[in-house]
């Protein structure tokens, strides 16, 4: 396996395949690289060297114990990005792994990132408090915490219904999607992800977008049941450079779901 070491000493796996402009994958809590595979075999296809990280304490990633936050998630991937020199680097983040390519670009990135994208993202902040009256209760947050920190099995194996959008009328569960959503949230540590809850919710990119002034493409489902489809106008909004692309009907899940649609997308969007 691939992997570097961090400056906490955490191991980092990742996977790096291919040659050419680099596209560099941000995978959603509490999942993996493996998240990412339809749009690394796309790609790779295309002509782009891919690469896609498990995030520390998720998937192969070392099951830290300590800072599993968004500032050291954003750390992380500098380090990695440096260890691989990159450079005209593409970021692509799905849910939290789109806080973390914002994050990461906002304050390591000058130099090595040509553009981003940012899909069912997290930004520019998901929980409601007196600056965000329209955000998430933190009643929801604990709700998760309770489920994944107590009783993770079984709360993993329902989670991905609502985040694929299952529940819907004239859906079917996909079974392979569902257990694989289940095992790679099982790889992970139940610490980090009772941890990264926090990350994810309370984290706020609102500066981090407005510094920003490379090319982003902010992509969102218009049947979010995770994230609020509201944020993704909030965010683009804040982008001096921002596209915003939404879907009807499409889940949080979208990038596995529709992967097609996503993938064409993107690759519109690195090509202009």
């Amino acid at each position: 396996m691939s992997t570097i070491t961090v400056k906490d000493g955490t191991q980092i796996y990742y996977k790096d395949w291919g040659t050419g402009q680099p596209i560099v994958f941000h995978h959603g809590w509490p999942l993996s690289s493996d998240d990412w595979d339809s749009q690394m075999m796309f790609f790779l296809q295309q002509g782009y060297r891919v690469i896609a990280h498990d995030r520390r304490g998720h998937g192969r990633s070392g099951q830290s114990g300590e800072n599993n936050n968004m500032e050291t998630y954003a750390s992380d991937i500098s380090e990695l990005t440096a260890a691989l020199d990159l450079k005209d680097a593409i970021h692509v983040g799905h849910s939290t792994g789109g806080g973390e390519v914002i994050r990461y670009a906002a304050k390591y990135g000058k130099g090595r990132i040509a553009k981003a994208v940012i899909i069912s993202a997290i930004t520019p902040i998901m929980i409601q408090n007196e600056s965000n009256p329209e955000g998430v209760p933190l009643s929801v947050f604990d709700e998760i915490r309770k489920g994944t920190g107590f009783n993770r099995a079984q709360y993993f194996y329902d989670f991905p219904i609502a985040f694929y959008g299952w529940n819907r009328e004239g859906t079917t569960v996909q079974e392979g999607i569902k257990q694989n959503w289940w095992r790679q949230g099982m790889m992970g540590s139940v610490l980090s992800h009772y941890e990264g809850i926090k990350a994810f919710s309370e984290s706020d990119f609102t500066e981090d977008l407005k510094s920003l002034d490379i090319p982003v493409l902010v992509l969102h489902g218009e049947d979010d049941q995770i994230v609020p489809y509201e944020q993704a106008p909030r965010a683009a909004k804040l982008l001096k450079n921002g596209k915003l692309i939404t879907y009807p009907g499409f889940s949080h899940g979208m990038p596995t779901t529709e992967a097609e649609t996503i993938n064409n997308d993107i690759l519109a969007f690195i090509k202009a």
